[in-house]
């Protein structure tokens, strides 16, 4: 019954970030932030999202800003999903880099 929960709540904050990194990212010209896994703790209260970003080379300057900028996006967050929840999940943002190394093992297959 919780897992159905957290499965939930899940969804709904993936959905809610992407939609908060699309509108954000619109300013910033040939950088694509994509939320691409959400994990939320068994009482809500923490979310790890994990981040593709494209290019990746900007990779790590891109995730120092997103977490510069943690209190705006839970706070804009909140706005979002005030309804559906009652408390906001703490955010931990981490960089998704599985697309790079699935390209790795297929350049090394390629040899």
């Amino acid at each position: 019954m919780q897992e159905t929960r957290q499965n939930k709540v899940a969804r709904l904050l993936q959905k809610e970030l992407s939609l908060i990194f699309q509108g954000q990212t619109r300013a910033t010209h040939g950088v694509m932030v994509s939320v691409t896994r959400v994990r939320v703790s068994p009482d809500l209260s923490v979310c790890t999202a994990y981040i593709s970003i494209f290019p990746s080379s900007r990779g790590e300057e891109i995730l120092a800003a997103i977490r510069a900028n943690e209190k705006t996006i839970r706070y804009e967050l909140g706005t979002r999903v005030r309804f559906q929840l009652r408390i906001v999940p703490e955010l931990r943002f981490f960089i998704d880099d599985s697309l790079d190394y699935i390209e790795h093992i297929d350049e090394l297959l390629k040899q």
